[in-house]
């Protein structure tokens, strides 16, 4: 076995289930799920007859780089998302399918660490990755078991939740191969603008690294007129037409709502994506011909998707209307999360029995306990980094489940917080 298996953490609803270990809630409150972000919506049935037509192509074997016409389509969707011209993205060069965002995140790490280091300078050799804290964990696990360091950028509230560039060191850069962004953010929802895209595309420049853009939640957004900017559109807008150094990651499952179709693409630097593309054959990673079918009618449609934000702002706004007297909750710019910073008692409260407020923790075990709801612990998505933890004393809270649930889950939280 790899030696490198060792540093691995325990996954977060590895934790999770720990936590509720023994623990039984009361049996008249209907359990509500609200700690995987995992979308309920219904699949549209373009996705659904799409698969259906084209099951005979269960019988071919699909080809690695995916049809032509899907990387066209994908090719188009990027054109129209983020306005950058039609022929700006090459399909043959630019353009791969992958099984969702979280297996391409991984095996890219795989594909493009040297673990041998590229930082003599320093008389170091150990590479490093750098991502966002909190995080998506597959981040961390696939610096860890390419032989990397990761390093953590803490997103604090007094910044919006948003990684600082400035704040990493130059011998960090200097050993940087490989920097995972998320914008916007899971589970904080942030995003990062083009000012800071273009501080980092310059950082990249100068050191020498690679930027992977997770741009997974970036099409469910609350104002429709103003959509997260994409890294391949603050290039392009910066005069970086190749799109050297940069590599985003979309994926249909909160997108289109069909987590299960495992279907997302990469896209950007054809020099990189040359290299990964021959790592990917040999991965054995190649998309069913159905699936790939049934992606061309995603992209290719957004009427779906502009449903799909309504259906999150209207569950926001339910969800934040009920608990605005309670706490402070904040409707983030984008992403389906709430991160909620657990309120600390009264200072009456303090005062008249000494009482602690919760850990993040404690909270989540205890609103499972006395009100039958699962959240997910920030720690559990976080590290200590430089002295802090940014994910203790905050949840994270999916407003996954249908409108009524999240309406039922809000007014159990309040009671729950009311009887603190």
């Amino acid at each position: 076995m790899t030696p490198n298996l060792k540093h691995l953490h325990p996954y977060p609803f590895e934790k999770l289930a720990q936590l509720k270990l023994g623990i039984v809630p009361p049996a008249n409150k209907p359990h509500i799920a609200l700690s995987m972000g995992e979308p309920t919506h219904a699949t549209p049935h373009l996705i659904q007859e799409a698969l259906l037509t084209h099951l005979h192509g269960l019988a071919n074997y699909p080809t690695t780089k995916g049809i032509p016409e899907l990387r066209l389509a994908i090719a188009e969707w990027i054109s129209r998302r983020f306005q950058i011209p039609a022929d700006a993205v090459n399909p043959e060069t630019q353009v791969l399918p992958v099984n969702g965002t979280r297996e391409a995140l991984f095996s890219f790490a795989q594909c493009l660490i040297d673990p041998t280091g590229t930082a003599p300078s320093l008389a170091i050799t150990a590479p490093v990755v750098i991502m966002p804290n909190p995080f998506y964990q597959i981040y961390e696990g696939a610096a860890l078991l390419a032989g990397a360091e990761p390093y953590f950028l803490n997103t604090l509230e007094g910044s919006g939740y948003l990684p600082d560039f400035d704040a990493v060191p130059d011998e960090m850069w200097q050993r940087c191969q490989l920097i995972y962004i998320c914008s916007p953010g899971n589970p904080t929802g942030s995003v990062i603008n083009q000012t800071s895209q273009e501080k980092l595309l310059n950082l990249a420049e100068k050191h020498d690294f690679v930027i992977a853009s997770d741009e997974c939640y970036t099409e469910i957004y609350d104002d429709e007129t103003n959509p997260p900017p994409g890294l391949l559109q603050t290039a392009y807008n910066m005069g970086n037409t190749a799109f050297k150094r940069c590599v985003i990651f979309h994926s249909l499952s909160k997108r289109s709502n069909a987590p299960g179709l495992r279907s997302g693409f990469v896209a950007g630097d054809a020099e990189i994506l040359k290299h990964y593309f021959q790592y990917r054959t040999y991965h054995g990673c190649a998309m069913p011909l159905p699936t790939q079918h049934a992606s061309i009618q995603a992209w290719q449609d957004e009427r779906h998707v502009v449903e799909n934000r309504r259906l999150y702002r209207e569950k926001f706004a339910a969800f934040i209307d009920i608990l605005g007297d309670v706490c402070t909750v904040t409707k983030p710019p984008a992403s389906f999360y709430v991160w909620l910073k657990i309120p600390l008692p009264s200072a009456s409260s303090f005062e008249k029995g000494g009482l602690r407020g919760l850990s993040d923790t404690e909270f989540a075990q205890q609103l499972f306990a006395q009100q039958n709801i699962t959240v997910l612990p920030g720690s559990y998505l976080s590290r200590d980094f430089d002295g802090v933890n940014p994910g203790l004393n905050h949840v994270r809270i999916a407003l996954v489940a249908p409108l009524d649930e999240c309406i039922e889950a809000a007014h159990r939280i309040k009671n729950f917080l009311n009887s603190l």
